[in-house]
């Protein structure tokens, strides 16, 4: 049985599929709030006479995940983070709502994408939070000059806390609350097949008016980017995407994971990417993390994970080796995040979130009971949605993206 660790500390377990879950985890300098998922659904007899449906659902939502960070000694005031997974994007204006009247002035940076579905057939969404304590390092929001943000979303562009850097989810948009939609330059212009490659042309835009702006505003810049998480709306354009990305990184590009959307997936219907990042300022140090065994396990020339200060980002592994998809995919990428957690000097017992893509949400319970066997005794802090095939590897039927305590 794995080693007991009084620094990382479940919060809030609870049961499902036989298996223990965490509501989220308290660390020295974090608290995580994890796959929240709505607890009220409204009335299934008079579904036309009462507040929407979506109301009701995203309330209790926001009352579960308030309840998970004040178990770690936290609220929704110290967020620095939150990512939403959406089912269906009529509900987004009424999430916003009621998140606006959850945090108020304070909503972290943020990324909403659509995805197939949630773990709960009946849920519009899952949410996860990442917050500071209430005594922990300072919060400090910032909007830099220059950097258009969504005009209904309200949240924070960029946040700084204790050397760490969150930036919300951008696209290629233009103009003030991005109204106008993806910016011409992003586009093949209208009537023309070749004069561009429209993921490309998207992500020279996003990186260079919208993240570099944001990064640089708190004091950081591209090169000290830890970990991005790219939501894709198509996966068979990860290859050109890689093709741009790794210009903006001479040396060695971050830890990058890749969610596959719905199709539309993003907040502008004809979007093809979107991408928030985590990046360190002042004296706060990233490194790369390499494991010859898990490069397959990633995209060709990517790193296995990123590591700063107390935490470890292994970005969206998927069961691949040198010949292609791996059968048993579980034991396959439970012992890649062993050895990468081993590598970066932690253990896989301190993992602070597991986010997981499933092709088919059939395989949670199955998938969870891997980890169980793995981590017996340890409450699994876990996110989970179902998206579209393919993932990294055609074939492969989970991804796993994980971050770490690593003291």
């Amino acid at each position: 049985m794995p080693q007991k660790n009084l620094e990382v500390r479940a919060l809030l377990p609870y049961k499902r599929h036989g298996v223990t879950f965490a509501g989220g985890v308290r660390a020295p300098s974090w608290v995580f709030a994890t796959g929240l998922l709505p607890t009220q659904f409204g009335c299934d007899k008079r579904p036309l006479s009462g507040e929407p449906r979506w109301t009701t659902q995203f309330r209790s939502l926001f009352a579960r995940g308030a309840e998970v960070l004040a178990a770690g000694g936290s609220d929704l005031a110290h967020t620095v983070r939150c990512d939403q997974f959406v089912r269906d994007w009529r509900s987004v204006p009424f999430f916003h709502e009621v998140r606006r009247q959850a945090c108020g002035r304070h909503i972290a940076p943020s990324t909403t994408v659509l995805e197939d579905a949630m773990p709960l057939p009946e849920a519009g969404m899952t949410m996860n939070l990442v917050a500071r304590p209430a005594d922990g390092p300072a919060l400090e929001a910032l909007f830099p000059d220059g950097l258009d943000v969504p005009a209904t979303s309200s949240f924070v562009p960029v946040m700084k806390s204790g050397g760490f850097v969150f930036v919300a989810g951008f696209m290629a948009a233009w103009k003030p609350g991005d109204l106008g939609g993806i910016a011409p330059e992003a586009k093949v212009p209208e009537g023309h097949l070749w004069k561009g490659n429209r993921v490309q042309l998207e992500l020279d835009y996003l990186v260079k008016r919208k993240l570099k702006v944001a990064l640089e505003g708190a004091g950081s810049s591209l090169d000290r980017v830890v970990k991005a998480d790219v939501s894709i709306r198509d996966m068979n354009d990860v290859p050109a995407f890689n093709q741009v990305w790794a210009k903006f990184f001479p040396g060695g590009v971050p830890a990058t994971s890749f969610w596959p959307t719905s199709n539309p997936g993003l907040a502008i219907e004809d979007a093809r990417v979107e991408i928030n990042c985590v990046a360190t300022e002042g004296t706060l140090k990233g490194e790369r993390i390499e494991v010859p065994r898990a490069a397959p396990a990633v995209c060709d020339g990517h790193p296995v994970g990123g590591r700063a200060g107390d935490l470890l980002f292994i970005p969206g592994l998927v069961a691949s080796d040198d010949k292609g998809r791996v059968k048993n995919e579980m034991d396959y990428l439970i012992g890649l995040a062993d050895a990468i957690c081993r590598k970066a000097g932690t253990r896989l017992e301190n993992v602070l979130r597991i986010q997981q893509v499933h092709t088919d949400l059939k395989d949670f319970g199955r998938v969870c009971r891997a980890w169980q066997k793995r981590l017996p005794g340890v409450p699994l802090p876990m996110s989970a949605f179902q998206a579209p095939k393919p993932l990294l590897v055609p074939g492969c039927t989970v991804q796993i993206d994980l971050w770490v305590y690593c003291p």
